[in-house]
């Protein structure tokens, strides 16, 4: 792709080291925040460098650790960590619905429905 392009979320590069899975992201668009989970987003320059590592600890958890590196933004390097532990509830998908507005409706008129069935 042409330098002057963009991925909303950065680029990505994916290799192993022994047993763990290690994602660089590098080449972020300016206008995007990075989420180290759901909860939390921090800012990020467009020439800042993510490094993500998995590594599975036990059939059941995944060790997941983060560090940011953004000289523009922070003045050090710093990491985040947190195991990511098995369900047995159904995980249902997540998907970007960009300026969704209508979804709360949706659901409020299926609960409506139901209540009359």
């Amino acid at each position: 792709k042409p330098n002057h392009v963009k991925q909303w979320m950065g680029d990505s590069i994916g290799y192993w080291e022994d047993d763990t899975l290690v994602i660089e992201t590098k080449n972020m668009h300016p206008q995007q925040g990075f989420r180290a989970s759901l909860r939390h987003v921090f800012y990020l320059s467009e020439n800042a460098k993510v490094i993500e590592r998995f590594t599975r600890v036990s059939d059941s958890e995944i060790f997941y650790q983060f560090s940011v590196d953004d000289p523009e933004v922070y003045t050090q390097v710093w990491t985040g960590e947190m195991p990511l532990k098995a369900t047995s509830n159904q995980i249902y998908e997540y998907a970007c619905h960009e300026g969704n507005y209508s979804l709360s409706n949706i659901l409020a008129g299926a609960r409506a429905k139901e209540r009359k069935e």
